[in-house]
């Protein structure tokens, strides 16, 4: 009985050793009596019980390897600590097994190395702005010297690189100069195009206003070449005598005297035209009436009366506003012909007639 049981128990553990089941990605080395037989695939698979011994089985998924900062002198003899990160795989399971003994602690110090001779090139400027093409030559390094452990490598990361505190200061001053430097220079921008701008609105606006007093001006003055001409058109066509002319002429003399700021007023030497054409009109033979006299000589009609004094007031409205304007009377009067008390003008100043002493 106790025979049977130990037979027993010893066949149920050759079967048990015989058989072995190899999880997906995963693969097993096999040594036969010590040297390298077969690798096991994913599966179920036998082998000999005491003689075969499976190897720990490997991983073939893409592994991920984080390395601690390694210090590095740049050229411009800076250390800076870099940590970087490795992608990899195996693809051979024997030369991963037989070639090295331990392919992580290898690929870590064979990764250092190489960062070191690489970045060591480099100065910190260009090693901080140069992470892709030091990762592609670790790559090509790494790629060369692992394929003969039956690995392959995928990727490898620079993670982080730290450069001393004090660096790190310089560097912090310089990037806020130069964030102070670009916002001054886009300030300054700004500011050039807004003055553009407002000088570009202003002269619009300056040219919208010269069009429009230049057509103001373009019709006022047709306005009043059109009244000039209508006014032109009305006297020709009532074509009148000049003894109306010099009276319209008086009446517009006191209006020259207006003015506020008019200190002297200078009577022109068209009035005494005017007023010898007055006096002519109302001292010419008129045609034999009732109030004509025996000896030829006419008396003055009450026309001619209204209008000798009409004239008369238009002269002394002349000498007030002369007067206003600090300009004396006298200069008047001797800009101004004299009337007799006949109403004919005298050409002697000093035998002139005041408005106030003419009977």
């Amino acid at each position: 009985m106790i025979a049977g049981i130990v037979i027993a128990f010893v066949a149920i553990l050759t079967v048990l050793r015989a058989v072995r089941i190899v999880p997906q990605a995963r693969a097993g080395n096999v040594e036969r009596l010590g040297r390298y037989y077969r690798t096991l695939g994913p599966g179920l698979n036998f082998v000999i019980p005491f003689i075969d011994r499976v190897r720990p089985l490997l991983d073939l998924r893409e592994q991920v390897v984080s390395f601690k900062p390694q210090p590095v002198i740049t050229e411009d003899n800076l250390v800076v600590d870099i940590d970087t990160v490795l992608y990899f795989q195996v693809t051979d399971p024997r030369a991963a097994e037989y070639e090295i003994a331990n392919f992580i602690q290898g690929v870590e110090q064979l990764t250092v190395t190489t960062l070191r001779n690489v970045v060591g090139g480099m100065d910190l400027e260009k090693t901080l702005t140069s992470r892709d093409m030091i990762n592609s030559q670790l790559r090509g390094v790494l790629d060369e010297a692992t394929g003969k452990w039956g690995i392959r490598v995928n990727r490898v990361e620079i993670k982080a690189i730290d450069p001393p505190k004090t660096i790190k200061d310089a560097m912090e001053k310089q990037m806020r100069a130069e964030r102070d430097k670009r916002a001054a220079i886009l300030t300054a921008e700004g500011q050039r195009q807004s003055q553009i701008l407002t000088a570009e609105g202003e002269k619009q606006s300056a040219i919208l206003r010269a069009e429009g007093e230049r057509t103001s001006q373009i019709l006022k003055a047709q306005g009043q070449s059109q009244a000039i001409d209508e006014v032109f058109q009305a006297v020709h066509r009532n074509d009148p005598d000049p003894k109306l002319l010099a009276y319209q002429y008086l009446q517009v003399l006191p209006q020259l005297a207006q003015g506020q700021g008019n200190t002297m007023w200078v009577i022109p030497s068209e009035v005494t035209s005017a007023l010898n054409t007055l006096s002519r009109a109302f001292t010419e033979s008129l045609p034999a009436s009732r109030v004509t006299g025996a000896d030829g000589r006419h008396e003055r009609s009450a026309a001619g009366s209204e209008a000798v004094a009409e004239a008369e007031r238009a002269a002394a409205e002349a000498k007030a506003a002369a007067e206003d304007s600090e300009l004396g009377p006298r200069q008047i009067e001797a800009r101004r012909p004299a009337l007799g008390a006949d109403g004919v003008s005298n050409p002697d100043p000093a035998h002139a007639v005041r408005p106030d002493e003419r009977p």
